[in-house]
């Protein structure tokens, strides 16, 4: 009876001990399930690959297959180039240099306080008599305010010339930020440019392929000698063989225009190009052009400012020869049991003027002159290299024109000249070189269009950066 109770416990533990191990493999397989659903939530939720969106340094969030527009770019890079930020800080610092010069226009407060321990008591000698005349420890304490009433506007004229140089530094921003969308423009008309030659490469091995089918049904027959099938094939590999170099210079370009928009420079690049009128250029306002360049370019508004600053330098500069009349006003407190007043005002004006320095003001003073000579010779070479930009610029966008009109008939000149030469061809009555010189004027035709446009476009960009017009104003 024993060994069957023994069985029957042995029994029920094993029963007990199968049952424990089906709940722990249910619970579990239910664990895992509601992991793995967790996992997908949390995946779909901030996985970067759920929407292909990559966070940037230093900008907004961007997906790399984001439509890259020309006004949109524009203001990216006008705003988060690396060169607008450096210029930027130099603009910030100019402003505070303002705020430091400023400051001595206002008047100086100055405060101390001490605690003095002497080893010997002070003591004053009468005769045969001894008598202190200070305690061994006392505390003191002042206060002084001091302000230049009058220098002869020095320090005025120093605030000011501060003030055209932070003017100065402003006016660098806006150029460094017109040059960096002019980069911008151009870099994205190369994109565009580079896709259309990217088609244009691809119709011509369309046409030669076409062109090489005709030459085989044509040799099957013994319609043509083996020859113009080589020479059909020779041509169609060397047109391969220009796509890969064109989407090569597609590529090269695609990652200059990242770099500009600091991006990755592996990411995709999709260019969409909003339409705009082409404008025939007018040669008769060169001269207005000239005007509205020397007035509006920053490059000679940031020589006129810093002319300005030197100027109310030099006349600083001049009132350091002159007195200065100040005024101040000081409280002092020591603690002495042994004086009758432990503390006292004090009022003080007075004129303070440099009798002899060794020359360094007259040398400071010559240099500053020679400093507005040089300007002034600069300014006028940067007048003329304005003009020049100025005069190239439209004189491309000109040219670009003109080949833009002869293109244009050139391309559907050279549509017409294939198709023919295709027609006597398969009637055995053309050549296979005359189909062959067809295709590739087609293609030189519709290259040249292509480039003659995207020059006008770049040239145009170019004319207004020359003139000084605001590119964001231009291109919204």
């Amino acid at each position: 009876m024993a060994v069957i109770a023994a069985r029957d416990s042995e029994k029920q533990i094993f029963g007990a001990t199968i049952m424990n191990r089906r709940y722990r493999y249910l619970l579990g397989l239910a664990g895992f399930f509601w992991l793995a659903f967790l996992g997908q939530a949390f995946a779909e939720t901030v996985s970067p690959q759920a929407d292909n969106r990559i966070v940037l340094p230093g900008s907004a969030t961007m997906s790399t297959s984001d439509v890259i527009t020309l006004p949109e770019g524009l203001r990216k890079v006008t705003s988060e180039s690396r060169d607008v930020k450096v210029s930027l800080q130099d603009e910030l610092i100019a402003d505070a240099d303002s705020r430091i010069v400023r400051s001595r226009l206002l008047p100086t407060v100055t405060a101390s306080a001490g605690y003095t321990s002497l080893a010997n008591q002070p003591t004053a000698i009468f005769g045969t008599l001894q008598a202190p005349v200070s305690d061994r420890n006392y505390s003191s304490f002042s206060v002084n305010v001091e302000q230049i009433l009058f220098d002869f506007q020095a320090n005025l004229s120093r605030y000011e010339a501060s003030r055209m140089q932070f003017e100065a530094k402003h006016f660098g921003t806006v150029s460094v930020r017109n040059a960096v969308g002019l980069g911008f423009i151009v870099s994205f008309y190369d994109v565009l440019e580079a896709d259309q030659l990217v088609e244009v490469a691809k119709r011509e091995i369309e046409r030669l392929e076409s062109h090489l089918r005709d030459a085989q049904e044509l040799f099957k027959v013994s319609l043509i000698t083996k020859n113009d099938l080589l020479q059909a094939q020779v041509r169609l590999s060397d047109a391969r063989q220009r796509f890969l170099a064109t989407k090569n210079l597609r590529a090269i370009r695609a990652s200059r225009l990242n770099n500009i928009l600091l991006r990755p420079l592996s990411a995709q690049v999709n260019v969409q190009e909003e339409p705009r009128e082409l404008v025939a250029p007018d040669a008769s306002s060169l001269e207005k052009s000239w005007g509205m360049a020397l007035e509006k370019r920053p490059e000679i508004q940031i020589v006129d400012k810093t002319l300005a600053s030197i100027d109310l330098e030099m006349a600083s500069k001049k009132a350091e020869f002159l007195p200065k009349v100040f005024a101040g006003g000081s409280y002092a407190y020591q603690q002495n049991s042994y004086q009758l007043y432990q503390d006292n005002w004090a009022v003080i004006v007075g004129v303070n003027i440099s009798l002899f320095e060794g020359g360094r003001t007259l040398a400071d003073l010559q240099k500053s002159q020679q400093k507005k000579v040089q300007l002034i010779e600069q300014r006028d070479k940067l007048v003329d290299e304005i003009k020049l930009q100025v005069q190239q610029a439209t004189l491309n966008m000109q040219d670009a024109y003109e080949r833009i009109q002869v293109a244009r008939d050139t391309v559907e000149q050279a549509q017409e000249n294939l198709r023919i030469n295709k027609k006597r061809y398969e009637v055995s009555v053309g050549t296979a070189t005359e189909v062959l010189d067809a295709v590739t004027l087609l293609t030189v035709s519709e290259t040249n269009h292509i480039r003659s446009i995207y020059d006008y476009r770049k040239a145009e960009a170019a004319n207004y950066y020359a003139t000084g017009t605001d590119l964001l104003a231009v291109y919204r």
